[in-house]
């Protein structure tokens, strides 16, 4: 079965919501997302997806006491992004609880820096993060566009063993209309050997049944939880039954 990661992303301190990568578009959920986390895994999940959206602007990791209270409550897989632009970022993170760390815009910008993480760090613990507008990658918590598109950011580091991305489509996120069905299967039609995971536009158990169908691997949901798109109910009868 697809592994099924619930998101939570963060400003504040809080978890939150944005629609389309919009910091203008926010609503609030939670006001502790230690405790979201809790309930995710009492109900038999494995891994978290904690996005730091004021380290994301700031280009610093800017809320790891959250991360701390996560790693500290749960026994939580706690995949971490937002403001990993410096090893000594990255390794905070590691540091602070997280398992694995997402970096995205350092990948673009800074490529030789995040093949060196690759090596020095290890594929297991440093995933590509991916985020695509219009068929191109952006950078700096979707503020900013780049030249490359996916397949040529991907091509770039598959050489130095990367083995996880993370690939949001903007236009789909928060949108619960369903992922971008054909992009994710090209993608991991094409990199056998990388896990692609699916981000952006889940809007319903369907989409995940149907990406499991296709033989993507993992499958990160947010919004589709909030507001009651997919019940915490549905997701442990969907683990149980596997």
């Amino acid at each position: 079965m697809i592994e099924i990661i619930p998101a939570i992303d963060i400003i504040g301190g809080e978890c939150v919501r944005l629609t389309q990568g919009d910091y203008g578009r926010k609503t609030t959920y939670f006001k502790d997302p230690a405790e979201v986390a809790a309930r995710y895994e009492s109900i038999g999940l494995r891994r978290i997806h904690l996005v730091d959206l004021d380290g994301a602007k700031a280009s610093a990791p800017a809320n790891l006491k959250v991360l701390e209270r996560v790693a500290a409550r749960t026994g939580l897989d706690i995949q971490w992004g937002g403001g990993i632009k410096s090893a000594d970022s990255l390794r905070a993170v590691l540091e602070s609880g997280a398992n694995r760390a997402i970096c995205g815009s350092v990948a673009v910008t800074d490529p030789e820096a995040f093949a060196e993480w690759l090596a020095g760090f290890g594929p297991d613990h440093v995933i590509l993060g991916a985020d695509v507008r219009d068929g191109k990658v952006a950078t700096h918590g979707w503020l900013r566009e780049s030249e490359l598109g996916v397949e040529e950011l991907i091509d770039r580091f598959a050489p130095c063993g990367l083995n996880q991305v993370i690939c949001t489509d903007i236009s789909k996120d928060g949108m619960l209309q369903g992922p971008s069905f054909g992009m994710y299967g090209r993608l991991q039609t094409r990199y056998s050997v990388i896990n692609i995971t699916v981000s952006g536009g889940i809007g319903s158990l369907d989409d995940i049944l149907k990406l499991n169908d296709m033989g993507l691997r993992s499958v990160i949901v947010g919004k589709a939880i909030y507001e009651g798109r997919i019940t915490l109910k549905e997701l442990e009868t969907c683990l149980r039954n596997g």
